[in-house]
């Protein structure tokens, strides 16, 4: 499964949306026993596929199935099949580190998570001649940003994704709850926009529905959902800076951690310990009048499920500065120790050409701004509208490119969201501290 564009947060969870985005343990040793594993299968060690008519790509196991229809396609046009090696998450991280940093590697291409481009950069090939005025015009900015860590483009965006607004229609659309809303706040019941409006609906329906109802979740085991509030404050410093330059601590990134927070007495119990799974099976579950997720989760919605036909979706809220999100982006990359670069670079130019082709798949995601404006009047895919307006808004920020920037989220960032949901918790205090840390971690 794919990760924080979401991640498989940590704490578990079956669902698809659980990885599209972060997640990565450095655990060195279990990267060299899962390429040993894979080298006695036949995959590993002896550098890329021999057959001149063929190219070897290494995926993380949700990504296989949105590149498949490409490489399908590839195959049918040019005659060079395209075999895919599948791993878990972790275990992908682990056989790029030990590859990559190696002598040999035993693939050509690899998807990538965009925290992982800054810390591989070094071993992958540049691509800048792929990344025509053209080409850029029809990827966010972000993308565009993400792809090139220090300057040269190493990664071409294969699908992404960020979190919009989730709502119940069968809630908010009801003419009872519309006059109750507007008699008690002032202003018509609308699918939130603001920060203000989202706690407003959240408070509202805590305090008025039925039990097993609450207003909105509040997510503490991941880091991406508070670092769009951060986003939506205006600032351009997510965390860190690639200069090392530290932002927490600072006006918006208390008034991000204070608005998150707030949101507590509309949440579930338990939200320090709450992923990205948790949250998607509670509001499938009927237990939740709003949710922040990632896009793809409209598609996933069980057809038995309580809330099934009464799924709406909205971009994503906004602060001062307007809505915004945090892309959930992977990328595909070259080794530099492939033997068929010319194979390889032919097969990401396809991909990019051919991205439409992802959207037909269990995630039905894309990264072209093209693919998905050309699917968001069908019917079905009315998140893609939300996706592009999140992922275009001009508060939209990447995640920094440094290659500590895992370590940050494991050691810093998630540890001080858990501790702002303690009672008494001084957030001003957790983001001082927490800017210590990342000082310390950044040198």
């Amino acid at each position: 499964m794919l990760r924080n564009s979401p991640p498989q947060p940590r704490g578990g969870g079956s669902s698809p949306g659980a990885h599209l985005a972060r997640r990565t343990v450095l655990a060195g040793g279990l990267g060299l026993a899962t390429a040993a594993t894979l080298a006695a299968c036949g995959v590993g060690g002896g550098g890329s596929s021999a057959s001149s008519n063929s190219l070897t790509v290494l995926v993380e196991a949700g990504g296989h199935g949105q590149l498949q229809p490409i490489a399908d396609q590839f195959q049918t046009d040019t005659g060079t099949a395209v075999s895919f090696v599948e791993l878990p998450y972790d275990g992908l991280y682990n056989r790029l580190s030990s590859e990559l940093n190696g002598n040999a590697v035993s693939f050509d291409v690899a998807a990538l998570d965009a925290i992982w481009l800054s810390a591989f950069r070094g071993a992958l090939v540049p691509l800048d001649d792929l990344f025509t005025d053209e080409v850029k015009s029809d990827l966010f900015p972000s993308l565009v940003e993400e792809a090139a860590p220090d300057g040269t483009f190493i990664g071409m965006p294969a699908w992404t994704n960020a979190e919009i607004l989730y709502y119940r229609t069968d809630l908010l659309e009801d003419p009872a709850h519309q006059a109750s809303f507007a008699q008690a706040y002032g202003y018509d019941l609308v699918p939130p926009t603001t920060w203000q409006q989202y706690r407003d609906v959240a408070e509202y329906f805590s305090e008025t529905a039925d039990g097993g109802l609450y207003g909105t979740d509040v997510k503490g085991a991941v880091e991406t959902e508070w670092l769009a509030t951060l986003a939506q404050t205006g600032e351009r410093t997510l965390v860190v800076d690639t200069d090392g330059t530290v932002s927490l601590g600072n006006e918006n990134s208390l008034a991000a951690l204070d608005f998150y927070t707030s949101l507590l007495p509309y949440a579930p119990s338990g939200a320090a310990q709450l992923d990205w799974a948790g949250a998607q099976n509670l509001f499938n579950q009927g237990q939740l009048a709003l949710m922040r997720f990632w896009a793809h989760g409209y598609r996933q919605v069980p057809e038995d499920s309580p809330v099934a036909g009464h799924v709406g979706v909205a971009p994503m809220i906004g602060g001062a500065a307007g809505p915004a999100g945090v892309p959930g982006a992977w990328y595909l990359s070259i080794a530099k120790g492939s033997r068929k670069q010319d194979k390889a670079r032919a097969f990401i130019q396809y991909a990019y050409d051919h991205n439409g082709l992802s959207i037909d798949t269990s995630l039905g995601l894309a990264a072209r701004i093209s693919a998905l404006e050309a699917r968001q009047d069908e019917a079905g895919f009315e998140h893609f509208g939300p996706l592009l307006e999140t992922l275009n808004a001009p508060a939209t920020l990447p995640r920094p490119t440094l290659p500590q920037w895992q370590e940050i989220v494991d050691t810093v960032l998630i540890p001080m969201i858990q501790k702002a949901m303690e009672p008494d918790a001084d957030n001003a205090e957790l983001l001082n501290e927490a800017r210590k840390g990342v000082e310390n971690i950044v040198g």
